[in-house]
């Protein structure tokens, strides 16, 4: 049986591998190098209509919003690629022409089958951690998305809703946000 070889590496190292320029999605989770392919066409129907949504709440609210590849840096070990984030006018991150620095106010992860571990579990803790304010999580299979609240280095749920319902985004201005201009209508 052959052992697989693992090696802790920090940003510097990951930012030397050849994989690191490639058109693949990239990203350092704990230390380790995650490569992944692209997403499916509804997992970026849906980015695109949160980033949108997104958008048009900074030309009102102010602050930034990108979609993935674009990089956050977190720490030593944890460089990722966020579906969506947003950084408010006040935010603590620094915005460099490479990356992001520091924590986004509100990060998006839409699952897929080759990352969903990742956005549930890992990244999940690392975000907390951070001290991203905010974490959507979109499960296209189930069409709802979760809204994860940070409080001290923790989440805590404030809820799962489905396309017919609201909630209210506190990294947000407190805006009512109506899941449906977010998540795809399923056709019946």
């Amino acid at each position: 049986m052959e052992a697989i070889l693992k090696t802790r590496l920090t940003a510097d190292d990951y930012y030397q591998l050849p994989e690191y320029d490639s058109a693949t999605m990239i990203q350092l989770i704990e230390g380790e190098v995650v490569v992944t392919r692209a997403p499916l066409l509804k997992h970026q129907d849906i980015v695109l209509r949160i980033a949108a949504y997104l958008l048009g709440l900074t030309q009102q609210l102010g602050g930034e919003a990108y979609v993935a590849p674009a990089e956050v840096y977190l720490n030593t070990h944890n460089v990722y690629e966020p579906d969506v984030f947003y950084l408010a006018p006040d935010s603590a991150a620094i915005i460099t022409e490479k990356n992001v620095i520091g924590a986004p106010d509100l990060v998006v992860e839409v699952l897929s089958p080759t990352t969903a571990k990742y956005d549930r579990q890992t990244k999940f803790n690392a975000y907390a951690a951070a001290g991203v304010r905010e974490y959507w999580v979109v499960d296209p299979l189930h069409n709802t998305l979760e809204v994860w609240q940070g409080q001290g280095q923790a989440f805590h749920k404030l809820g799962t809703y489905d396309p017919n319902d609201t909630f209210t985004s506190p990294v947000l201005g407190g805006q009512s946000i109506p899941v449906s201009a977010l998540l795809l209508i399923e056709s019946v």
